[in-house]
């Protein structure tokens, strides 16, 4: 194992420390605690948090800041973060208004953030959550009951910010969050694992001619190990899964998003990317807004994900298109 750390067991920590200290313009520290939160307070308004386990960067706290959200809570590597830790994000981002969680749809991740909600409503803070959905790879769910949540759930993070930031309420939002889920859809590849440092050695194989279709964020099996193919032969094998979720009739529009695994280059995220436009031009579908790059990573994995997102609502495109002060979006 190679990686650009000092001791493995210390990753999370430090990482906390040097991102907190790069961006102290807009983010903090919330003490010793696992939480990023941004500097600006919102006053008043409802806040909004999301998290889970590290090694997804610049998912969650890349997000924390004006206009997305109000904290993140870092777990272990691949791991959920502790209720305790989830709690002091609450408490870091309630500002009298409530606050909405964002969790993806992770066992751990459920039962955790559910359990900090209790905690915090003994102590008098509303809260309420939404669980994303967006994997509809049909690939084995090694860590949650049903579909995952993945790189779509970050469309969530920027519609709920920008409705928080203007005044909605914890109902409002809960609304808008059951909404959305159903227009997303997300599927993603493999080329080669990621390594967690404190395990040292790959989370899967794959031969050297060999991908696997439908992974998940934390290495989960997916629905098909294939040969290599070329990346137009990718986009329509995705296009099909994502349609079989979203019933596209040609007269939608979409917001599409290519999202990197870790080690994939821009290079060829743009082949891939020039090839769903091309596919979705010819069936009539317009793209409303792209976005490229790596926003949900799996550590060093190499891969990419495809996220549809259809635009039922004109709002949404709005909220999408508004600024935010963040790290990474």
């Amino acid at each position: 194992m190679k990686k650009i750390l000092n001791a493995p067991s210390d990753v999370v920590e430090e990482m906390m420390n040097g991102m907190a200290e790069a961006h102290k313009d807009l983010v903090h520290r919330v003490g010793d605690t696992r939480v990023i939160a941004r500097n600006y307070a919102g006053k008043g308004k409802v806040g909004i948090i999301s998290g889970g386990g590290s090694g997804h960067e610049p998912t969650h706290a890349g997000y924390v800041g004006k206009g997305m959200l109000s904290a993140a809570i870092f777990g272990d590597v691949f791991t959920s973060p502790t209720p305790d830790q989830v709690y002091e994000a609450i408490k870091a981002a309630d500002q009298g208004a409530g606050v909405f969680m964002v969790v993806k749809n992770y066992t751990g991740d459920v039962l955790n953030f559910e359990m900090a909600k209790d905690l915090a409503e003994a102590d008098g803070i509303d809260v309420a959550y939404t669980v994303t959905s967006d994997d509809v790879s049909g690939g084995e769910s090694t860590y949650s009951d049903g579909r995952r949540g993945v790189a779509g759930t970050l469309f969530m993070h920027k519609i709920l910010g920008y409705h928080a930031e203007h005044g909605a309420t914890l109902k409002d939002l809960k609304e808008i969050a059951e909404a959305i889920n159903p227009n997303l859809a997300t599927i993603g590849l493999a080329l080669s694992p990621a390594t967690v440092p404190e395990q040292g050695t790959p989370g899967f194989t794959l031969k050297d001619d060999e991908i696997e279709l439908g992974i998940g964020i934390h290495g989960e099996p997916g629905f098909e190990k294939a040969s290599m193919m070329t990346s137009k032969k990718i986009a329509a094998v995705f296009y099909d899964k994502l349609n079989a979720h979203l019933k596209l009739t040609g007269e939608e529009e979409l917001v599409v998003m290519v999202n990197g695994m870790g080690a994939t280059p821009l290079m060829e995220q743009y082949v891939f990317v020039k090839d769903v436009f091309d596919l979705l031009k010819d069936k009539g579908i317009t793209v409303a807004k792209s976005y490229v790059g790596d926003y949900m990573t799996s550590i060093e994995m190499a891969g990419l994900s495809l996220t549809f997102f259809k635009l039922d609502d004109a709002r949404w495109l709005d909220a999408l298109n508004a600024p935010v002060e963040t790290i990474a979006w």
